[in-house]
């Protein structure tokens, strides 16, 4: 490790991201010294990053998996296996070392609303944050900006799409907003862009995990096939980049390639094209200001051959519609969206809603709910928490 190594904090390092963070930092010696890392409950996975990266403390969230550790006596075996074990905590104790003076950044990649808390802290205290959970900026947008104001932090996006346009806007974007036209996302499609909208009635769940580019867990890829997954990166693009709703648009583009675009005043368009690979936006942010290896294969534009791109039939996808009125009304209705596409997609998941009925459950509650005041996180949290009993009282009645 060298003098200026950046020490780093993972917040969900068993998962696809934090995994992939770490291969980053193995492909880069002496550039980063994982300070820590924090887990739910893949405690064995957890092990095993310890043995590799050594990070002077661990947390984990989940009190079971951590009574398991101690009971599996998981600390003894490191010590025995290389002189060395971690200091271990639990989630009561996260927040407070996410603003340890010994962080210089955190990649925030805990999934859900469950990872927005840390996210607040580390803005609070002037990380550098990678933000790779997109809930965090649903959920209580206004308010993460006002921490990383006051904390005087630096948020950059993970995400691919946002990392995309990030990589595509001038360096003083903040003082040429008016030179940007268009913020244009673009979106795979999903496993149902061509399929007969006569069936969809008849979607199951394993045809709707089915992902055609991407492996991924069951709830995001349900979010790709809705495209609400899609809908919450409208949401958290106009928090990270702060241009009007018409600004924002989508296009279908099935290949995976161009991860976004940026069109400007002098009808010029800068895309940034790339692998369907996370290690890419993530070694991207991670190395700046230098390009670093990401271990993402090469890009061979003469194989592909063919990039085609298309308006999204919101007919087909009425999450996405739902999610450009979000825009319009984004501090109450981005959390009214979150939460109640989080249970119906949970619900679908448990073959106890239909997949046509998400889209319906998530419309009810932007109406129902529009008029919640959100003046503090706070009222962003209890706004979710009132969502999400709502569904679950309203799915459970349907049902007996």
């Amino acid at each position: 490790m060298t003098q200026n190594a950046k020490s780093l904090l993972v917040l969900g390092s068993t998962g696809s991201i934090g995994e992939s963070t770490l291969d980053v930092v193995h492909r880069n010696p002496g550039r980063f010294k994982v300070k820590g890392l924090v887990a739910a409950q893949n405690i064995d996975r957890l092990k095993q990053q310890c043995t590799l990266f050594k990070p002077d403390f661990i947390v984990i969230c989940n009190s079971v998996a951590f009574s398991q550790w101690h009971n599996q006596g998981y600390s003894q075996l490191l010590h025995n296996e290389l002189g060395y074990s971690p200091e271990i905590f639990g989630k009561s104790a996260l927040n407070q070392l996410v603003q340890s003076s010994d962080v210089d950044c955190v990649m925030a990649a805990i999934v859900g609303s469950e990872g927005l808390s840390s996210s607040l802290a580390a803005l609070q205290a002037g990380k550098t944050v990678y933000l790779a959970n997109k809930e965090s900026l649903v959920l209580g947008g206004q308010f993460m900006l006002e921490a990383q104001q006051l904390g005087q932090a630096q948020l950059l996006p993970v995400d691919s799409e946002h990392n995309a346009i990030y990589q595509c806007l001038p360096i003083d974007f903040e003082n040429k907003k008016s030179s940007i036209t268009q913020l244009i996302l673009t979106a795979s499609g999903g496993p149902f862009r061509t399929r007969p909208l006569n069936t969809f009635h008849r979607i199951s769940v394993q045809e709707a995990i089915a992902h055609p580019n991407w492996q991924m867990g069951k709830k995001i890829s349900v979010d790709s096939a809705t495209m609400a997954n899609k809908g919450l990166e409208l949401i958290e693009a106009m928090w990270l980049f702060g241009l009007p709703a018409q600004k924002f648009s989508v296009l279908i583009h099935p290949q995976s390639i161009v991860h976004s675009l940026v069109e400007y005043a002098d009808s010029s368009v800068l895309a940034q094209m790339g692998s369907p690979d996370m290690r890419t936006p993530i070694a991207h942010v991670m190395g700046l200001p230098d390009r670093i290896q990401s271990g993402s294969p090469r890009l061979k534009l003469e194989e592909i051959q063919t990039l085609t791109f298309e308006k999204p039939d919101l007919t087909r996808f009425p999450m996405l519609r739902l999610a450009f009125d979000v825009l319009k009304d984004i501090t109450v209705a981005a959390p009214i969206y979150n939460a109640s596409n989080e249970m119906a997609v949970k619900f679908f998941l448990n073959n106890q809603l239909s997949y046509n009925n998400i889209h319906h459950l998530v419309e009810e509650c932007l109406s129902r709910f529009s008029g919640y005041p959100v003046h503090c996180i706070d009222d962003a949290y209890s706004l979710d928490r009132i969502v999400r009993e709502f569904v679950n009282h309203r799915v459970i009645k349907q049902a007996s």
